[in-house]
């Protein structure tokens, strides 16, 4: 086979795959079969240490097993000669990278390799990352033909890097205009369709004479009442949110589950109403230290087995927090916990109360303005 040819062979299967992980993974493979290579890795360009190195966010392997990972516990952060390709991105070829002035040895339980060869891969003129291959088959070195297609390799890995990460954006794009689509037709078909049956119902309930009737028909009125409301808030939840893990709804999520364990159960979460979009990042800080006060109050004194966090955003953020434990006792009113929620609604205008719950257990409500008034 020509040396073309094993070059155009070889880019053919770099590009075969759309998935990122699988085409770095399938980069190295191609590279250590074309180039004869006993070991070969990929490394990703990732943060700027303390001391102005780049480190390596990624390294991908191929000829390491699992055991060799576990002899040398963790793997390489961009030191030494990987180091050295990273400051100086262009092609490096040794025949014992041990003796280079930049080598700073291998840790415990990492195999032996001499030959080296490193080249650097670029997308649309900026490093990407490295592509290391070490231990020519043969115990030779590698050689011009070997270093002339490694860059090949890189460029064409390049390419399918590019073109993976655009396969992931449009990915990343559909599922959103889906999201869209179904939050669209949530709102215009299935809400008013639920609207129009609950005025309708509302009328009958009207001219009718039994009472029994009447009250049967108010409670389906409000069940539909409250599944428009709930799903007016999947609406939301399906809307993008470009704070992402920033924003309130992931937060107030991520500490249920964080309590869950001290709770012994995992709390139900209910939102109400574009919370993302209206309780910003400073008002979400003192949003979530409520909450947290508030379920550290439930472990504490509650005793409950089932406790609901219900989030609404409109003219005023309001935090409920309902158990179904022991009540409202003594020491559970003396709390400090409770008087700091006071003082913190106080200061941003608004207002904390706590009383019994509606069937058992307590209802706490931390309520304040959208936009917060400070106490100065």
């Amino acid at each position: 086979m020509s040396e073309v040819q094993r070059i155009l062979d070889a880019i053919f299967a770099i590009s075969s795959d759309l998935e990122l992980p699988a085409v770095l993974q399938r980069i190295v493979q191609v590279a250590c079969d074309q180039t004869g290579a006993r070991y070969g890795a990929l490394g990703v360009l990732g943060t700027e240490s303390a001391e102005g190195e780049i480190l390596l966010s990624e390294f991908i392997t191929e000829g390491v097993d699992d055991s060799m990972v576990l002899q040398i516990g963790h793997l390489p952060r961009g030191l030494g000669i990987l180091g050295h390709v990273i400051r100086e991105p262009r092609p490096l070829r040794l025949i014992d990278l041990g003796a280079h002035p930049d080598s700073v040895g291998f840790p415990e339980g990492h195999p032996a390799m001499y030959t080296f060869l490193g080249v650097p891969i670029r997308i649309r003129n900026e490093v990407f990352g490295n592509l290391y291959l070490t231990e020519k088959a043969g115990g030779g070195p590698f050689t011009d033909n070997d270093e002339t297609l490694a860059v090949a390799l890189a460029s064409a890995a390049g390419v399918a890097i590019d073109n993976a990460r655009l396969h992931e954006r449009v990915q990343e794009l559909a599922l959103l205009h889906d999201r869209e689509r179904i939050a669209r037709d949530l709102h215009d078909t299935v809400i008013q369709r639920l609207f129009a049956t609950g005025l309708g119902l509302q009328g009958l309930s009207r001219v009718v004479r039994d009472v029994t009737v009447a009250d049967r028909i108010q409670a389906a009125v409000d069940d539909l009442d409250a599944t428009i409301r709930e799903i007016r808030s999947v609406i939301f939840e399906l809307q993008p949110d470009e704070r992402g893990a920033s924003g309130c709804r992931v937060r107030v999520l991520a500490l249920a589950a964080e309590m869950t364990p001290a709770l012994g159960f995992e709390p139900r979460v209910r939102f109400d109403g574009p919370v993302d979009s209206i309780v910003g990042s400073d008002l979400a800080e003192h949003l979530i230290a409520a909450l947290r006060e508030l379920l550290s109050n439930v472990i504490r004194h509650a005793r409950a087995t089932a406790v609901e966090i219900r989030v609404r955003a409109g003219i005023e953020v309001i935090l409920t927090v309902e158990d179904d434990g022991v009540g409202l006792g003594d020491e559970r009113r003396a709390g400090l916990g409770l008087a700091n929620l006071t003082e913190r609604a106080r200061a941003l205008g608004g207002s904390f109360t706590i009383e019994a719950g509606q069937a058992r257990g307590v209802r706490a409500v931390w309520s304040v303005p959208r936009e917060p008034h400070r106490k100065r």
